[in-house]
Parts: C-alpha cells; sequence; structure tokens
C-alpha cells in the first residue's frame, strides 16, 4: 500500500508510480485534476477528486501523475499479487467466479458511464480512512489489511454490477454528501440540511440511501467519529475540544456516541 501525497507540487510536475509484474493496482485519486499517463497502454486519464479505477498490469510498468492545479496531488495505491486474487476469487469454482476474474484482467473495472472511472462510494472512504489511520503491527495489521481489501472488492463488484447505473454523479446525492464532507465538523442536524441546500428533505433520504446504502445521519456520525478517534490520541486535547471539534454541543452525546460505535468510552481509549 502506498498514500502519495506532494504539499507543494510544481506545475505540471510528475510523480512516478510503479505497477509490479502480474498484478492488481487499486488507485484512488483523492485530490482534482489529476493527470495519468500509463506507459504500458499508452492510456491517458483525467481524474476528477474521489474516483478510482482497479487495473490489471501483466508485466512491471510505470505510469506519471501530474496536476497543472497548485493542490496537493494526493493518492492511495494498493497493489495485490495475482496469486493472491486467483486464490481469492477462485475461477475453477465456479462460472461467476471465472467471469469475475477475466473482467479483472480485461480491465473492465475502470470505466464505470461512458470511459469515465467510478467514483468511490461512502464506504470505500471509510475504509481508506481506516487503512490510514490503522497503528497496529504484524500479524494484526496483516488481518486488518487484508479484509479491508475484501471488503474493497466486493465494493467494486457490487458497483459494477447495479442494475441502475445510467445515473451519474453529480446529483442530488453526491452534491449532500459533498456538503456533509465539508460542514459535518459543525453541530449540523440531517433536517438542516435539506434548508441549507434547498433540497426536500424526503429527495436528501431517498437519494442518498439508494446510492450511498446508508442513511445521512449515519454518515455524518460516521465522520464525526473517524475524526474523534484520531484526534483522542492526542492528550494535550481536553475531551470537551475533541466533542466541539467533532460537531456534538454536549460532551455526553459526543462519549454516547463514541461508546456506541467503538465500544469503549473516549477517556478510555485514550488511557489505553
Amino acid at each position: 500500500m502506498i498514500m502519495q501525497e506532494e504539499p507543494q507540487p510544481k506545475k505540471f510536475s510528475r510523480l512516478h508510480m510503479i505497477e509490479s509484474k502480474a498484478s492488481f493496482s487499486l488507485l484512488f485519486l483523492l485530490s482534482p485534476n489529476i493527470r495519468l499517463e500509463a506507459n504500458d497502454c499508452d492510456m491517458k486519464l483525467l481524474f476528477k477528486k474521489n474516483q478510482y479505477i482497479l487495473h490489471y498490469s501483466a508485466r512491471e510498468s510505470t505510469a506519471e501523475l501530474w496536476t497543472e492545479s497548485p493542490e496537493t496531488i494526493k493518492y492511495f495505491q494498493i497493489q495485490i499479487n495475482y496469486q493472491y486474487i486467483f486464490n481469492l476469487i477462485d475461477p475453477e469454482s465456479s462460472r461467476e467466479n471465472a467471469e469475475i476474474l477475466e473482467n479483472m484482467i480485461r480491465n473492465n473495472y475502470i470505466f464505470l458511464h461512458k470511459k469515465t472511472p467510478p467514483y468511490m462510494t461512502v464506504e470505500m472512504h471509510m475504509i481508506l480512512n481506516e487503512l490510514i489511520s490503522y497503528s497496529k503491527k504484524g500479524m494484526m495489521q496483516r488481518l486488518f489489511v487484508e479484509a479491508k481489501i475484501i471488503k474493497l472488492l466486493i465494493l467494486i463488484f457490487e458497483q459494477f454490477n447495479e442494475k441502475n447505473t445510467t445515473k451519474e454523479e453529480p446529483g442530488i446525492s453526491f452534491i449532500v454528501k459533498k456538503f456533509i464532507d465539508e460542514n459535518y465538523h459543525k453541530n449540523i442536524r440531517a433536517e438542516d440540511i435539506g434548508k441549507l441546500t434547498g433540497i426536500s428533505q424526503n429527495k436528501i433520504r431517498k437519494e442518498f440511501k439508494h446510492q450511498y446504502h446508508m442513511t445521512v445521519t449515519d454518515y455524518i456520525s460516521e465522520l464525526r467519529m473517524l475524526k474523534a478517534k484520531k484526534m483522542i490520541i492526542d492528550k494535550d486535547i481536553m475531551i470537551k475540544e475533541i466533542a466541539i471539534e467533532c460537531g456534538y454541543e454536549y460532551v455526553q452525546n459526543f462519549t454516547r456516541a463514541f461508546k456506541k460505535k467503538f465500544g469503549v468510552s473516549p477517556e478510555q481509549l485514550r488511557n489505553g
């Protein structure tokens, strides 16, 4: 796994990404307007923020990433050995499994709509955040990473198997998600979003749940808890400050939500 971030890219500066021989590369683009040029297949793509591809490379190859924007170049790459995927999918066990592997090898999981890379779902975002913030080492880390990679693959297969894929982002659900991503740390409620975005609450609930398979309230809570878990290790920050920073007006509400999510109180997690 590679988490790459260049804080102050020069204009037209290029980052080199390597793909190993006979491997699958999961590439998540976490900053906007990143251009990719693959040297082995002469593929050129322009990625919007939060798009991704699953790419198979038969031989070792390199790709170049660059941006014409002054913003940070940020991406997350996971490389998976072909034999690991072969053993995981077991194409000899069923025709469906054989077709999945064939689609992966033929790079049919690159474009979801009209030659456009797919967007990450909410669940994919959460898994990446968990992978980035996981701190344990050794066997526990290996098992955790493998479980999350398998979950990512399941989400990708589900996304490409969706029947109703004619509606592309940005739609209502994407607009709402973007609003939440930028404001979840404030004291906002699900019912406030309709007023602030001018979209009816019923439409927001229906579209968001259909697109991301979770409620608006659960998504807000999930983002807040991920932020809280990162902040809790800093003992110089008071629990009350973390609660406010994560959008909770009252500490007891924050503590209740934290314990429900992680099974322990913020104090217990901080003190080990």
